[in-house]
């Protein structure tokens, strides 16, 4: 068994991105989608 989950597409990610810059907050879509709220602070870094 994986210890590490498959990496997120890159389209996912610039959506999230793109989300984030348009004034969602990381923690608001890690409640509603299933990366980490750090996850998601990492990719718009």
């Amino acid at each position: 068994m994986p210890r590490f989950r498959n990496a997120y597409p890159p389209e996912f990610r610039r959506q999230m991105v793109e989300l984030v810059r348009s004034g969602r907050t990381p923690e608001e879509l890690a409640l509603e989608f299933e990366p980490p709220a750090q996850s998601i602070a990492n990719w718009v870094r």
